[in-house]
């Protein structure tokens, strides 16, 4: 990953979701609708302390990503997160280029590995005062292309065997739903 974009996107991404094996005590299986949860809260404090991070694109630009905010879109069935982003160049740039970027995705569950995984990641928006908008739409359109390589299939969280047998029935996660404060698993008797 030397590019800038596929690094930043990924980075992004990886660490907004790489929290799954965290939530797994906080996750809550609601016997009586046969969902998994995890409320948004509980996924913004499982990525807060993975906040700032820096990256290096094309080893001459340093790139620093703060303060992430998740949110849920639930008439698009997707997760986004917006976060600050900062690039610098003492040689290239006079001053630090400022930055938001507002990425989202898609779930999907892969039966295989038992695993909840992203599915369809993209860069929705480039916002910077600092950066010409031809820039941004060059940097979205690189982005779009770093998540999907990168982050099409990541794992979010892997449900165990004993989150999916009881009294001898086996179960397997279903419908995928995001909520206005939530994302939802539906598990159902196979």
């Amino acid at each position: 990953m030397k590019q800038a974009t596929p690094a930043l996107a990924a980075t992004l991404m990886l660490s907004t979701l790489a929290m799954g094996h965290a939530l797994a005590a906080e996750t809550g299986y609601n016997i009586w609708t046969n969902e998994y949860t995890v409320s948004r809260q509980q996924l913004q404090s499982a990525i807060a302390p993975q906040f700032p991070r820096k990256l290096r694109y094309m080893d001459i630009f340093d790139v620093t990503l703060s303060n992430p905010r998740l949110g849920m879109l639930p008439g698009e069935n997707r997760m986004n997160t917006v976060v600050d982003a900062q690039i610098a160049n003492p040689l290239l740039l006079q001053r630090p280029v400022n930055a938001v970027l507002t990425l989202s995705s898609a779930f999907k569950y892969d039966p295989a590995t038992r695993s909840l995984r992203l599915d369809a990641p993209k860069v929705d928006k480039v916002d910077s005062t600092d950066l010409p908008p031809q820039y941004a739409q060059q940097l979205t359109a690189l982005g779009n292309a770093a998540a999907d390589q990168f982050l099409r299939d990541y794992a979010l969280y892997t449900f165990t065997p004993e989150q999916m047998q009881m009294n001898g029935k086996r179960f397997e996660p279903g419908k995928i739903t995001v909520e206005k404060d939530a994302v939802k698993v539906e598990v159902k008797e196979q």
